[in-house]
């Protein structure tokens, strides 16, 4: 029913699939490397920042970006373990679906 519907037979659709597969396999992990230094880096300027604020002003926008990028860098590092995860379940799933 699959192949009728569009058109596509089993090992076209592997073909099809499989590099994209390996690919997201090998750029999640770096992706997550990448994130997590910039991350780090970016959290540690603003904790510089936030530390070296004289004006309650100044302080407390300082506080609010430290606080922002930190909520921002927990959801990109979220979002990528899922997708890593999704990556393990789709894989599973498409090698045992029925034609």
């Amino acid at each position: 029913m699959f192949q009728t519907l569009i058109g596509i037979t089993s090992a076209e659709m592997t073909k099809i699939i499989n590099p994209i597969i390996e690919v997201c396999k090998i750029l999640v992990p770096a992706l997550l490397a990448v994130v997590g230094a910039v991350g780090a880096i970016f959290c540690i300027l603003l904790g510089v920042k936030y530390a070296r604020a004289s004006e309650p002003q100044e302080h407390e926008n300082a506080k609010k970006s430290l606080q922002h990028a930190i909520v921002g860098f927990v959801l990109i590092f979220v979002l990528l373990i899922m997708l890593q995860v999704g990556i393990t379940i789709f894989t599973d799933w498409w090698q045992g679906y029925a034609y």
